[in-house]
């Protein structure tokens, strides 16, 4: 299976992804919320990291289960754009997909 390259948005939801959950975290060690959410302390680490920038959808579900996030917080976290814009699934467009 190839792997297309990821866009810039992407990567940049990655990165927002991955810092909010070093938020989220705190002082917890990177190991205690791996082993809680049952996943490898390294899929966390490149998750936090942004290098892997489009973790499967139970992963994240697991890991903000451990961390108290609920996963509206944080598709709204990551899917703020930096410029200000309304989030992903939001606004006029999302009201016309809705409505046809």
């Amino acid at each position: 299976m190839v792997r297309l390259p990821l866009t810039p948005a992407e990567v940049e939801r990655g990165q927002r992804l991955g810092a909010l959950l070093r938020r989220a975290r705190g002082e917890r060690s990177m190991l205690e919320v791996a082993l809680d959410a049952r996943v490898s302390p390294e899929t966390l680490r490149k998750i936090e990291t942004g290098r892997v920038a489009t973790p499967a959808f139970p992963t994240i579900a697991a890991i903000a289960d451990v961390l108290g996030l609920s996963l509206d917080t944080v598709w709204a976290e990551i899917s703020r754009s930096e410029r200000g814009a309304e989030p992903a699934g939001s606004g006029r467009d999302a009201r016309q997909r809705l409505a046809s």
